[in-house]
């Protein structure tokens, strides 16, 4: 049975966000050095990226400092990854896309997100969800429930959000067998930029994108809800700011950016309610980066610093102004 020191436990949700991902583990190892452990964590998108990382690095008792490593070497470009027939087009890159969105329902394939994902969370000894299993009878959750991960992921076949591994058996399928960064893949599988993830199940093939699109800071997903107190906090890291009223706008141009701010403008609408909701704020991290768009791929190493140094200060200050214990929501929690 895993043992948890309530003092330094938290329950931690990341935002989706792209690119500015690594933001979030800027934030994560601020926590870490005060000292702070993760029982759980949730996220979408970026956020489940990062958090699945985390997560294998803590059962494989590595330090998080490794996590910073891995996402500051990454080339993210290498991720662009297009299906045969679209490379030859390389030459037209919108057309490549085109054929792309066309014929698969995005411009890039995702397989090598998934491949490299597989690899490092191998290395690190987490390939499905049963990996990431944990005996915790302090829980308001169910047994089987007990994942050190959560990840959204957006079925539009069904027009809901689909939390894995907790929803599988609904779906007919195994969590234990259930591939860790086949999940994020599919959390990550930005609308029209890459290809959404198929699932089959018990109720046909669900077509699996962004779990932005639904639920991008999930940041209630481990709130009890048998009454009891909570055990430990739950801390979110945010990459928007906590109000946009004011926010210039942003012309639409073309397909890209019609596309792009469709999306924004899902996305923002699922979360007001966790920004105007006080107990919320008081509990998130904002760790707005400046001057890098969420598909900005092409990052040079000093906007990767510029992002980690962003979620590193961000969590320091907000642990500061807390005096390094992050509140307790004032009601139920799980």
């Amino acid at each position: 049975m895993t043992t948890f020191d309530p003092a330094k436990t938290l329950d931690l949700v990341l935002e989706g966000g792209g690119v500015k991902g690594i933001a979030l583990v800027g934030a994560a190892v601020a926590l870490a050095e005060n000292d702070f452990v993760f029982a759980r964590i949730g996220g979408s998108s970026a956020g489940a990226l990062v958090g699945s990382i985390m997560a294998a690095m803590q059962k494989s008792g590595e330090s998080l400092d490794r996590a910073a490593d891995i996402v500051r070497t990454i080339n993210y470009e290498d991720f662009l990854d297009r299906r045969q027939a679209a490379q030859m087009l390389h030459w037209w890159p919108t057309a490549a896309n085109a054929w792309g969105v066309l014929f698969h329902l995005g411009a890039f394939h995702g397989k090598c997100l998934q491949d490299w994902l597989s690899g490092v969370l191998g290395d690190l000894g987490v390939r499905t969800f049963s990996d990431l299993y944990f005996d915790d009878p302090g829980s308001a959750l169910a047994p089987e429930n007990s994942f050190h991960l959560v990840v959204p992921a957006t079925d539009l076949s069904r027009q809901r959000t689909l939390h894995i591994p907790w929803d599988l058996p609904s779906y007919g399928r195994s969590a234990d067998e259930f591939s860790v960064a086949r999940a994020v893949h599919a959390s990550a599988a930005i609308p029209f930029l890459f290809e959404p993830v198929r699932l089959r199940s018990r109720f046909g093939i669900s077509t699996l994108a962004d779990g932005s699109l639904l639920s991008s800071y999930p940041i209630e997903v481990f709130d009890r809800t048998d009454g009891l107190p909570a055990r430990w906090p739950t801390v979110g890291v945010r990459l928007s700011s906590p109000a946009g009223e004011n926010s210039a706008a942003k012309p639409v141009t073309g397909l890209r950016s019609m596309a792009e701010s469709l999306i924004f403008t899902v996305v923002d609408s699922t979360q007001v309610r966790h920004v105007s909701d006080p107990s919320s704020l008081d509990r998130s991290i904002f760790a707005k980066p400046r001057g890098v768009r969420w598909t900005d791929f092409h990052l040079t190493r000093e906007q990767q610093e510029h992002l980690f140094d962003s979620g590193f200060s961000a969590a320091n200050r907000w642990l500061k102004r807390h005096d390094h214990r992050p509140p307790m929501r004032p009601h139920i929690e799980q």
